[in-house]
């Protein structure tokens, strides 16, 4: 079976040479050499089949044998936000399968119960890169720092905005209500989905979130930890705003993606 082999370049249009991160895998732990094909992705809705042309220690020279422009697999900006676990390795799971099933934007907040208050970005970064390498994803997700709760609730933003949480209407105050996820979800909006820690949201940050347009919804009746309810939310965004799968959308035929 022929390896298809992913490689992340920003601008790999107007680049010449792999990044040193990919030009190590491409080197050291591939053993690739002038003459092998790869493919690139650009982040930015584009695949380039390309030819190492040359290398001299940790560096790799391309040629661009062929471009091969994508169009989105989903309608608007799908945008998931959350509070970090206690553990950053559910954090990392989250990222890694939510890229690979299709997510634009990751956001992370400090909550009242939030078991984090702080979370180093540039592993979650490099995670998102590798499973869009492995899912053939054409755009890379942008991975926001972690903020607190309020700042990211008042910043303006396209779409619905819906916080999930498990609390009855009545706890929350007159004129609250919590409909399915799933039931609010408009395809022709982008959609902004909060996802709380563990101990949930504080009633108070829920009755905040409401008072700012946000709209309180259900993940179901299920008990759910964090990260996986931030994956089912980022599912159903899915489910709501995919499109038909375009037979133009294509980098190699068949192989493993290493």
């Amino acid at each position: 079976m022929k390896e298809v082999r992913f490689f992340y370049v920003p601008g790999a249009l107007q680049a010449t040479e792999l990044p040193p991160d990919e030009a190590r895998h491409a080197l050291r732990v591939l053993r690739l050499g002038v003459g092998d094909e790869l493919y690139l992705t650009d982040g930015d809705g584009l695949f380039l089949r390309a030819e190492i042309t040359g290398q001299s220690g940790h560096r790799c020279q391309y040629a661009v044998l062929e471009t091969l422009p994508q169009r989105r697999a989903w309608k608007g900006h799908l945008h998931i936000a959350m509070a970090p676990t206690k553990m950053n390795e559910r954090v990392e799971w989250m990222a890694e399968k939510a890229t690979e099933i299709g997510v634009d934007e990751f956001s992370f907040v400090d909550c009242k119960f939030s078991e984090r208050r702080q979370l180093k970005t540039e592993r979650i970064e490099r995670i998102v890169v590798a499973a869009v390498k492995q899912s053939r994803k054409a755009w890379m997700p942008q991975v926001n720092t972690m903020c607190p709760l309020e700042q990211f609730l008042r910043r303006p933003r396209s779409g619905g905005r819906y916080i999930c949480h498990c609390y009855n209407p009545a706890d929350i105050g007159a004129g609250s209500s919590r409909e399915p996820l799933l039931s609010l979800l408009d395809d022709h909006q982008d959609a902004t989905v909060l996802v709380g820690p563990e101990g949930d949201f504080s009633v108070e940050e829920v009755r905040l979130a409401e008072s700012l347009g946000w709209q309180s919804v259900s993940l179901g009746t299920s008990r759910l930890r964090t990260e996986t309810a931030a994956l089912v939310a980022v599912h159903l965004m899915q489910l709501t705003h995919q499109l038909p799968e375009w037979p133009g959308n294509r980098a190699a035929e068949g192989g493993a993606l290493y």
